[in-house]
C-alpha cells in the first residue's frame, strides 16, 4: 500500500492535480489498483456542473493515467527525481459508462500491455462499487 506522501514521490503532480490518494494493490511490471475520493469540497465541483456535480471525464482519464504512470515508475525503480517523466500521449478505446459523483470512491486499475523504447502502452480502467465508469488503452512517453 502507498498513502499520499509516497504518491508524491513518484508522481510529480501537485494540489489541486494530484488524482491519486491512495495505492492497494501493486504488483510491479503489471498491474496497479488505487483509488480517488471525490469530495464535494473539490474545485472543478463549482463549475462542472453547479446543479448536478459531476467530476469532468478528462480529470477521469487523467486519474487513470496517473495511476499507470506510478506503476511504471515503480516497475522500473525511477522517480521524477531522477529526471525521468511520464508524459500521457494518447487514449485508444476510451469509453464513458457512468458519471462519477462527489462521494463516490473511484477505484483506478492499470496493467502495462508493453513497453518498448520508453514508450508504454497501459489498459486502463475505473469503477465505483463495481460499476465500470471509464476504459481507455493509453501511450506514456518516459522521457
Amino acid at each position: 500500500m502507498m498513502e499520499t506522501n509516497e504518491i508524491r514521490t513518484y508522481l510529480p503532480h501537485r494540489y489541486p492535480f494530484l488524482l491519486v490518494d491512495r495505492v492497494v494493490e501493486l504488483n510491479l511490471g503489471e498491474s496497479i489498483v488505487a483509488y480517488k475520493n471525490l469530495t464535494i469540497n473539490e474545485e472543478f465541483f463549482n463549475g462542472h456542473f453547479p446543479e448536478k456535480a459531476v467530476f469532468p471525464g478528462v480529470l477521469l482519464v487523467e486519474a487513470m493515467a496517473q495511476a499507470a504512470g506510478i506503476l511504471g515508475f515503480k516497475s522500473v525503480g525511477k522517480t521524477p527525481a531522477d529526471g525521468s517523466m511520464y508524459y500521457f500521449v494518447g487514449a485508444d478505446n476510451l469509453r464513458f459508462k457512468r458519471p462519477c459523483i462527489p462521494g463516490d470512491r473511484i477505484m483506478l486499475r492499470a496493467s502495462i500491455v508493453s513497453e518498448r523504447r520508453g514508450i508504454w502502452k497501459f489498459d486502463v480502467s475505473s469503477d465505483v462499487d463495481g460499476e465500470l465508469a471509464a476504459s481507455a488503452t493509453i501511450l506514456c512517453a518516459d522521457r
